[in-house]
C-alpha cells in the first residue's frame, strides 16, 4: 500500500477542546491489527503526488519539477504484490470504518452520509445522525499537494479501538472530497496520532483519540510495527516484547511543534558517516524525506541513480543492490535495509525506480516515514515524551 500523506499541519499552538474518557480509574493495554485489504478493481499509484502530499503535509514547499510531475499525473498500476492496502479498524458511532493511522498529524476524519451516494458507494460511512452531536460552527479542510482535498463539519461521538472507548470524541465528517480519496474504497478516513496541539479544527482544536484515552492505559504509549507487504500492529498501553530484540533505545522528543520530533545522532551509509539529523516519526508518510547532503550522499553510491526532474525525484535501476541507510540513536544503530529504499517502478514493467529517500526540500527538518518504521518496533511514549526504536524481531 501507498500511504499518502494526508492533512496539513498548523504550526501553531492552539486551545484544544477535550473529550471524555469512558472506564474510570481502570487500566487496559491492547493491540490492534492492521488488516490486509485487497485491492477491488484497477489502483494507480502517483509517485511525485505522493511526494508532493508529503511536502504540503508540514507546509513546505513543493519544488516546481515535483509540482510539474505530480499533476502530470504519472501514475502506474500497482504490481500484484504490492495489491494490498494495510488499515486499522475503528468504530465509530456504532460503525466500523477502516481507517490510515497517521503519527504525522491530529486530525480524526471520515468518510461520512454527508457526502452524495455517488461518493459513499465502496465505503464503510460514519453515519453522525445517530449518536452524534455536531460541534456548532467548527469546521474543517485539508489541501494536499496533488490538489486533492476534503472538508466538513465536526460532530462529538463514542470512538473505540480495540477495547478502549472515548466518549464525545471529536469526529470530522467529510462532507466535500476529491475524486483522488473517493477512487481508494478500502481506505475511510484517518486517525491522527501526534499532538493536539495541531489539531486543524476551526475555530477551537480537538483532542486526538490517543490524548483523550492515554489515562485509561496501563502506560500512556503506544507501539506500532509496521511490515514490509505484510499488515502490521499498533500496541496501546504497553510494549510488546515479543516483537524486537535487543533492548529498545530511547531519545527525547520536542513537542513543541506538535510532532513526534527527535534528534538523531548521526547516520552511515556504507563507509561514509554523517552528523545529526532532526527529524519527525510519522506513519502516514511512505518516503524517508533528508537533508539535500544526506540523500546526494545516498545516491551517489547507488550506479545508475540520477535526479529526474520528470519523476519529481531520485530514481534508480530497479535492478539495483541499494546500500543500507543506518540512522544512530545514541548507541543504537537502526538500518533501513537498501530493498525497502529501491521504492516502485515509474511505470508499469519499468526498469527504472522510484527512490524511498528523496530531498526534505529545506523543510528544516527530516520525515522518518514508512520506509525507516518498517525496519523498526518504534514506541511512542507521552511520558517525557519520548520515542525509543529496536529492530523488529
Amino acid at each position: 500500500m501507498v500511504v499518502f500523506s494526508k492533512i496539513t499541519a498548523t504550526l501553531a499552538c492552539l486551545s484544544v477542546a477535550s473529550a471524555v474518557p469512558m472506564g474510570g480509574a481502570r487500566k487496559s493495554s491492547f493491540t490492534v491489527n492492521q488488516l490486509a485489504r485487497p485491492a477491488t478493481g484497477t489502483k494507480t499509484l502517483n509517485l511525485p503526488g505522493m511526494y508532493a502530499n508529503s511536502l504540503t503535509k508540514y507546509g513546505a514547499s513543493v519544488p516546481a519539477v515535483v509540482k510539474a510531475a505530480a499533476e502530470s499525473g504519472s501514475a502506474i498500476t500497482t504490481p500484484e504484490n504490492d495489491d494490498e492496502e494495510y488499515l486499522t479498524p475503528v468504530n465509530i458511532g456504532g460503525t466500523t470504518l477502516n481507517l490510515d493511522f497517521d503519527t504525522g498529524s491530529a486530525d480524526l476524519w471520515v468518510f461520512s452520509s454527508e457526502l452524495p451516494a455517488s461518493e459513499q458507494a465502496g465505503h464503510s460511512i460514519y453515519k453522525p445522525g445517530g449518536n452524534g452531536t455536531k460541534i456548532a460552527g467548527a469546521t474543517w479542510q485539508i489541501q494536499y499537494g496533488d490538489q486533492s482535498s476534503a472538508s466538513g463539519d465536526v460532530y462529538k461521538d463514542t470512538v473505540t479501538v480495540g477495547g478502549v472507548k472515548a466518549t464525545g470524541q471529536a469526529v470530522e465528517a467529510a462532507s466535500k472530497i476529491s475524486q483522488q480519496f473517493v477512487n481508494d474504497k478500502n481506505n475511510d478516513g484517518l486517525l491522527g496520532l501526534a499532538f493536539s496541539s495541531i489539531n486543524t479544527v476551526k475555530p477551537q482544536a480537538q483532542t486526538t483519540f490517543f490524548d483523550t484515552v492515554k489515562s485509561q492505559l496501563d502506560s500512556p504509549l503506544f507501539a506500532v510495527t509496521l511490515k514490509h507487504k505484510a499488515p502490521g500492529t499498533y500496541d496501546f498501553g504497553f510494549v510488546d516484547k515479543s516483537k524486537y530484540t535487543g533492548s529498545i533505545a530511547y531519545t527525547d522528543v520536542d513537542s513543541s511543534q506538535g510532532f513526534w520530533m527527535f534528534t538523531a545522532d548521526g547516520y552511515k551509509i556504507g563507509s561514509t558517516s554523517g552528523g545529526s539529523i532532526k527529524g519527525i516519526a510519522d506513519t502516514g508518510t511512505t518516503l524517508m524525506m533528508l537533508p539535500d547532503d544526506v540523500v546526494s550522499a545516498y545516491y551517489k553510491q547507488v550506479s545508475g541513480a540520477q535526479e529526474d526532474s520528470s519523476a519529481g525525484g531520485y530514481t534508480v535501476p530497479c535492478s539495483a543492490t541499494l546500500p543500507d541507510f543506518t540512522v544512530t540513536i545514541g548507541s543504537y544503530d537502526a538500518v533501513v535495509s537498501g530493498n525497502l529504499i529501491n521504492y516502485a517502478p515509474l511505470t508499469a514493467g519499468s526498469s527504472t525506480c522510484f527512490g524511498g529517500i528523496q530531498s526534505n526540500s529545506g523543510l528544516g527538518f527530516s520525515i522518518f516515514g514508512d520506509i525507516f518504521l518498517k525496519s523498526q518496533y518504534a514506541v511512542f511514549d507521552s511520558n517525557g515524551p519520548r520515542l525509543g526504536f529496536a529492530p523488529q524481531a
